[in-house]
């Protein structure tokens, strides 16, 4: 039995980046575009209606920007897995849609083939970074702060949250998170939120680089220390 196709919402203002990204997800990458929409007024009504895997974003509209709309559509309640998709290399612009807490940021001149597999990775709950800015991604994570700075906050977790924060760091979607732990995606949803608050993070994005920069640096000792006094 075969997936179902992915169902994704694209934003972009100009007609032919929206038609070209339209039929190669569809014809090459298995996926449904569900609306492809040039006026992005429209787009909290389009994903109450079709409740699609993943919404792409075009950074620069006239009038708006893709991290504005992410941040409308949350406001509005709507949990769609968002990513970025634009012209622009800049680090400030990559530190800005993962606080903003996009699942992916990815460059209009990368091959169509990458395209295809990032929207695929960011739809099922990965984090998605285009090639070239994995470099610039590595140094964003360098400088956003040691987890020893952490440690009193890694603390206050309880072991829920110290499960769910492992999942996190492998880039789970929040109904793969319930699937796993067998809780409800609201319970997760909960959870996140109060991990993020616990731990002064604006983005599960973060908290998923907080807790791979932990494994990485050898500090899993201060999370199970605190699970620990938390037990």
């Amino acid at each position: 039995m075969t997936n179902s196709p992915l169902r994704i919402v694209l934003v972009d203002d100009h007609a032919l980046c929206r038609n070209g990204l339209t039929d190669l997800l569809q014809h090459r990458g298995n996926m449904t575009v569900v609306a492809a929409l040039g006026d992005p007024s429209r787009l909290v009504a389009v994903l109450q209606e079709h409740k699609p895997d993943l919404v792409v974003l075009d950074l620069r509209m006239p009038g708006t920007d893709g991290l504005t709309l992410l941040r409308r559509i949350r406001a509005e309640g709507c949990d769609t897995p968002a990513l970025i998709l634009t012209m622009s290399d800049a680090e400030a612009d990559l530190a800005a849609a993962l606080r903003a807490g996009a699942r992916g940021y990815l460059l209009k001149d990368m091959e169509p083939e990458e395209v295809i597999a990032a929207i695929g990775r960011a739809a099922r709950g990965e984090l998605a970074v285009a090639p070239a800015l994995t470099l610039k991604l590595a140094q964003l994570l360098q400088s956003g702060g040691r987890i020893s700075d952490r440690s009193g906050q890694l603390g206050s977790l309880t072991e829920r949250e110290r499960q769910i924060l492992d999942h996190l760091a492998r880039g789970e979607s929040n109904k793969a998170i319930a699937r796993a732990l067998d809780i409800s995606h609201d319970t997760v949803k909960l959870h996140v939120r109060h991990i993020l608050s616990k731990l002064n993070l604006s983005s599960r994005v973060e908290a998923a680089v907080l807790a791979v920069e932990m494994r990485s640096s050898g500090e899993t000792a201060a999370l199970d220390a605190a699970g620990g006094r938390n037990r």
